[in-house]
């Protein structure tokens, strides 16, 4: 429907004088692609009245590190160690020659799979992110054109890049992990992702940018660094940068440039403003510096780190040293509320309880990440913003006398209820216009059955499946 739209609800989390704020009983006005108004009341005239009732009307969530394949650090979560698992390719699979696990209709299945469970989580902006291990080297920039197209026809708001690299991890029989090199097929990964970049950035009415995606930082040399960071600086385009999430990574690292993963980016001068680097979880105080001192985003994964047993040292440390912090999905489920929730549990383990509060952690999930874009249009309600809009239903949960308190102790990305993007409204009562969700969830669990089925290929010793992972309890014969 043409014309303004009128959005009400319980709770209004709008954003004044450069912060967040809430309306009870508020409500948001629509126009265009863009936010209005904000506020208690709205005079003027509307089209549309939409009355949520028992909700929160957030900005949406921004997703720095947006899972967008099935995601196989879930296989992972009982089964180590990592070289033994699948998790590093074994010698003699190098040898044999990497290859495709999925299909190129599998990838471009896989994205579009993913980006819908993004906007049903409420994810508004999502920088995608997927394993490299079941790939024959880096992404392809023929997926991510599929990619390009899937986030057109839903309505996400995405910024594109294939991930590319220098090297990779290969592992012998005895656990003795080493990096392997080719250079030359980096660089081609890079300027193919450059041209891709030029290309799509600014396409779908400005919804779809460009985005630089470089592998983990030991698997990547000098050179392919310094290029990404000029290719990008000169695009103003963002980099994100996996590094300190690893003992192996540290070790690595060391081993070849006789220093810490983000000393060597400053070193190089790859250290920006517009990097973003996941996961920090491994990263020394002086690293903290260098982040801080650069004007770089950490990208804080709290829920896939708790998961293998490892914790930001420390959110509120960081953020006390002025870093910005933004929030990354970067498992399944790709539930941010949840991540956010866990983000506490984990931050008032290492500080304390009164070391931080639901809304340090809210800010990062919103302002952090637009933030991190260079984007004073994202992450936020409030007039000139644009409309991009999750509404949580509160209906069925037991709520706090504030909202964004009941969003950390009572509910879940399940509670999604309407998500808009652009000002368009994609997802309603829960359903994502042309998406079957029960045929895509039996379709994606086909395709990790036949994924899993592969891991022997590229498992240390190649043991049955069996073996690769192990049950958790008896499964008796009849």
């Amino acid at each position: 429907m043409k014309g303004r739209t009128l959005l009400s609800a319980r709770w209004v989390i709008g954003h004044r004088n450069d912060r967040h704020v809430v309306y009870e009983n508020g409500v948001v006005v629509i126009e265009g692609c863009d936010v209005l108004h904000v506020g208690a009341s709205f005079e003027g005239e509307v089209a549309q009245r939409i009355d949520y009732g028992e909700a929160v009307i957030s900005p949406g969530f921004v997703d720095l590190d947006a899972l967008s394949d099935l995601d196989t650090t879930i296989l992972g979560y009982d089964n180590g160690p990592a070289w033994k698992k699948g998790r590093v390719w074994p010698e003699t699979y190098v040898a044999r020659g990497p290859y495709e696990m999925y299909t190129p209709e599998e990838l471009a299945f896989q994205k579009r799979h993913a980006f819908a469970q993004l906007i049903r989580n409420g994810i508004t902006t999502a920088l995608p992110i997927a394993s490299l291990f079941y790939r024959a080297w880096g992404e392809t920039v023929a997926e991510f054109e599929a990619a390009a197209e899937a986030a057109k026809e839903l309505g996400l708001r995405v910024y594109l890049g294939p991930a590319y690299r220098t090297g990779g991890q290969v592992t012998d029989t005895a656990g003795t992990i080493r990096a392997v090199y080719d250079e030359a097929r980096g660089l081609a990964g890079l300027a193919e992702a450059a041209a891709f970049a030029q290309r799509i950035d600014g396409t779908a009415g400005g919804r779809i940018r460009a985005m630089f995606a470089p592998d983990r930082i030991e698997t990547c040399t000098e050179t392919l660094l310094r290029r990404t960071a000029e290719i990008a600086s000169g695009m103003g385009a963002p980099v994100r940068q996996h590094c300190s999430q690893s003992p192996v990574e540290l070790r690595l690292v060391r081993e070849q440039h006789e220093c810490t993963s983000i000393e060597w980016l400053h070193r190089i001068g790859a250290l920006q403003a517009n990097w973003m680097l996941p996961h920090g979880t491994q990263a020394t105080e002086a690293e903290f510096d260098l982040i801080g001192g650069a004007g770089a985003t950490l990208v804080h994964c709290p829920l896939v780190a708790a998961r293998h047993g490892g914790v930001l040292n420390s959110f509120p440390k960081v953020r006390g040293r002025g870093i910005n912090i933004g929030l990354g999905t970067d498992t399944h489920p790709a539930d941010m509320i949840l991540n956010m929730q866990i983000g506490m549990m984990t931050a008032r383990l290492s500080d304390g309880m009164d070391s931080i509060r639901s809304e340090d952690m809210f800010d990062a999930a919103t302002l952090g990440g637009a933030k991190a874009l260079n984007r004073v249009d994202l992450g936020r309600l409030a007039p000139g913003a644009k409309a991009d809009i999750a509404v949580i239903d509160l209906r069925h949960t037991l709520q706090t006398p504030d909202p964004v308190q009941t969003l950390m102790t009572s509910v879940s990305g399940r509670d999604m209820r309407d998500v808009w993007i652009d000002g368009r409204r994609v997802m309603a009562d829960g359903v994502i216009p042309g998406i079957d969700e029960t045929a895509d969830a039996a379709r994606a669990q086909t395709q990790f059955d036949g994924l899993i089925a592969k891991y022997p290929d590229r498992t240390a010793g190649h043991p049955p499946v069996s073996e690769i992972f192990t049950p958790s309890y008896e499964r008796p014969t009849p």
